[in-house]
């Protein structure tokens, strides 16, 4: 199995499915149990920013989106890791890491590879989103201006992208006194020094054009690949996701991210998913980092999906 672990404000790499001690943390419960665990870093991150022929200094190594981790990067990873182990996988995913995954089984990418896939926070609409600088970038096409002023990388620890989180603080309404809990949403149980070694090390750079696709996923309402003006860009219909794949999804009632509303909305193109491959988990006071931090996420999630799992034949 793998894990991936992606943010809708910029990205993170592996590093954050260990912050918390081994007895916490849901590779080494896997491990544990008998899995054998990959960790996928997403491109642009601290470990996977090499190119055959493109340098991160270059404008040319960003031009990419969402889109590119569906059509090459989940193709790439499964088909290493199947090579490797020559058996089936079983994913897990987390916010984008969900979203990608989504959009791949809607074209029927990876399921012949797969044996099952946990989806924790899910991605797949933004419409009812309630991190307010995530509305606010979107509403305002930062990502569009970013790439039109010549900054093709989206970092969120470079200078740029703190000037525009200063500047998208001063909007009414919007309390940045902790950005992490203003763009998660109000997480239960991440203790305060799990988060003081997130920070140290994440979010990580993503691409701008990767944000901008984000954006318009949040401005549009639909699951549509990049919009580069004029045809209406070709829709991920999840309808198309083959019913009898197994899934696991679980949900949080506080996450600002994968807003409540807008997970019942991908349940809704799930509605004839076999009902016996399909397990949903609502967790009412879950916000999107207890997934990977929550000191208590043994309990409420992980023994869950390592059931999951173990169900699989």
């Amino acid at each position: 199995m793998f894990l991936t672990e992606y943010e809708d404000m910029g990205t993170q790499d592996g590093r954050a499915w260990l912050l918390n001690s081994p007895e916490q943390n849901l590779p080494m419960i896997l491990a544990d149990n008998g899995f054998d665990v990959w960790i996928v870093n997403a491109r642009g991150t601290t470990y996977s920013r090499k190119h055959i022929s493109l340098d991160p200094s270059k404008p040319a190594y960003w031009n990419w989106c969402w889109d590119d981790m569906v059509t090459y990067d989940l193709p790439a990873i499964f088909n290493y890791v199947s090579k490797q182990t020559g058996q089936k996988i079983n994913y897990v995913g987390h916010s984008l890491g969900t979203l990608i995954a989504l959009a791949s089984f809607t074209e029927g990418k990876l399921v012949n590879q797969l044996k099952s896939a946990a989806l924790l926070g899910p991605v797949a609409y933004l419409s009812h989103m309630k991190t307010v600088l995530g509305v606010l970038a979107a509403k305002a096409f930062i990502g569009e201006i970013m790439i039109n002023t010549g900054m093709p990388e989206f970092d969120p620890k470079g200078l740029p992208v703190i000037e525009l989180i200063k500047f998208l603080c001063l909007a009414p309404g919007v309390d940045c006194g902790d950005v992490f809990t203003a763009i998660t949403g109000d997480n239960c149980c991440v203790n305060a020094s799990t988060v003081n070694r997130f920070m140290m090390h994440e979010p990580q750079p993503t691409s701008t054009k990767n944000m901008v696709h984000l954006s318009q996923t949040a401005r549009s309402g639909v699951l549509a690949k990049f919009d580069n003006g004029g045809i209406s860009p070709p829709i991920y219909n999840l309808s198309n996701i083959p019913h009898n794949l197994p899934l696991f999804i679980s949900y949080g009632g506080e996450d600002a991210l994968s807003d409540v509303d807008d997970v019942k909305n991908l349940l809704d193109h799930l509605k004839l998913h076999d009902a016996d491959k399909l397990s949903v988990q609502f967790i009412k006071d879950y916000a999107h980092a207890d997934y990977v931090m929550g000191m208590n996420a043994k309990d409420k999630v992980y023994n869950d999906v390592t059931a999951f799992f173990n169900r699989q034949f």
